[in-house]
């Protein structure tokens, strides 16, 4: 009798893996940027998604960031703290609540975005333009299948 068993598992052959990695990578290095202006990744997300989208409310951030809102509620928390956002009650329904940069807040913005751009060119540097382009793509490709179920889960 012969078990066929199936070749080992080879962790450092797998995608999953070397997505990981280059993703710690990238974000360990802007974490330390951040960190010098009192941010971290969600934070500075956070304020961009109020700067340069336009949004106002948290559940509108929380699906901007890819989070959930008792996440977004912390984040937000800590930023008010900070007082570089503002949360106002709203007018027409005064449960709502919006979200609103402060002086501080925009001039944190401005502060961080050449440690965003710096770090991206960090990892652009690594390929031509038609290699981010396309690896762009396939990421893209893959953060859409992420609704796709495991068999049996």
């Amino acid at each position: 009798m012969t078990t066929d068993s199936p070749p080992p598992y080879r962790l450092h052959d797998s995608l999953g893996y070397r997505l990981s990695m280059a993703s710690r990578i990238q974000e360990r290095r802007f974490d330390d940027m951040l960190r010098t202006i009192g941010l971290t990744r969600l934070t500075w997300c956070l304020l961009l998604g109020v700067a340069n989208e336009g949004l106002t409310q948290p559940s509108d951030l929380a699906d901007f960031v890819g989070i959930d809102r008792t996440a977004t509620s912390r984040a937000l928390r800590q930023l008010e703290g900070k007082g570089l956002l503002a949360r106002d009650t709203g007018e027409a329904d005064r449960r709502t609540r919006q979200v609103r940069l402060t002086d501080e807040g925009r001039a944190a913005v401005v502060q961080g975005t050449p440690f965003a751009r710096q770090n991206a060119e960090v990892m652009s540097e690594c390929l031509t333009e038609e290699e981010e382009a396309e690896l762009k793509r396939l990421l893209e490709r893959l953060t859409r299948a992420e609704d796709r179920a495991l068999p049996g889960l």
